[in-house]
Order: structure tokens, then sequence, then C-alpha cells
């Protein structure tokens, strides 16, 4: 079964940004709320996927990923997809070893910034930055597809809710 290990943190400095070492932009859609899974469509670059994750908003997740033409993601993100959707800059950061993906949002999400990291076990090792904040893996505010329905704009108006 696939899964993914994955820790996601906030950001302290903005000291990650000359370290980039690539970055493109993203935009990503939800086919409708499920109770096991989240289905998302995503634009990333020249490329086009659909994705399911399981629904656990947790370090360890099943995914399944399968490619899907560009022009047919641009439909269905275009009248299948929830709204808002998700708009972020993908930068890749290369440190001690492994990949760092850090997400800039924009549009309802504009202001958050989310580094995360892909581990091959739950007790794998690895540096932590002098860029990297606190850990927030375990927050369900700063899953993508709850981000879709609680943005970030609203947090501040003390209108968040964690799923």
């Amino acid at each position: 079964m696939p899964t993914e290990i994955e820790k996601k943190f906030l950001l302290k400095n903005d000291n990650w940004r000359d370290q980039v070492k690539s970055s493109r932009n993203i935009r990503q859609g939800y086919l409708g709320s499920m109770a096991k899974a989240s289905v998302r469509i995503r634009l990333d670059g020249d490329n086009a996927n659909i994705n399911i994750k399981s629904a656990d908003l947790a370090m360890v997740r099943q995914e399944y990923e399968y490619p899907v033409p560009v022009d047919q993601a641009l439909e269905m993100l275009e009248t299948l997809c929830e709204s808002p959707q998700v708009d972020k800059i993908r930068h890749l950061v290369d440190y001690a070893g492994h990949t760092w993906e850090i997400d800039e949002f924009f549009g309802d999400n504009a202001g958050l910034v989310v580094a995360e990291i892909e581990l091959n076990s739950e007790d794998e090792d690895f540096e932590i930055p002098e860029w990297l904040g606190e850990e927030v893996t375990d927050d369900g505010r700063y899953y993508n597809v709850n981000l879709v329905q609680n943005p970030y704009k609203n947090w501040a108006a003390g209108t968040s809710t964690v799923r």
C-alpha cells in the first residue's frame, strides 16, 4: 500500500529563500468532501494529476497519485472542484541530505508558509535547519484539504475550526 510519511513545520524566518534550488506554481482543488479520503486535482507546473489520500491528518497516510492530461485537470478545476482552491508556489530546498518542500500560499491563504519533509520511516532522523519553526504535523488547519474549507485568512478573525 502506497504511503506518505511527512512532517509539517512553520518557518521562523526567510533565511531559506537563498537556498531555493527550484520553484513551481501549484493550483489544486478538491472533489467534494469524503469521510475516508480526499480526492484532489493538482496542476503542478506543466503536469497534472489526481491524488487520493486517506483522511487521517497524521504523519503517515495512504496516498495514491495518477497523471491526468493538463486540459482535463484544468476542466475539472474549473467545473468540479470546490472553492476556494489552493494556490501556492512550491520551493525546493536541499538541506543536510533531505529536500524540503516550502509552500508559499496565495489567494485566501496568503501569508501562510509551510515547510514539509517526506521521510522514509516514522523514526528517520533529519537535521533541523535554523529557519524551521514550530512543528504543525498534528494541527489539521495546515493540511491543504482544510485550507479549502477554512482558509488562513479566517484564522485571524477567530473563525478557525480544526478537522
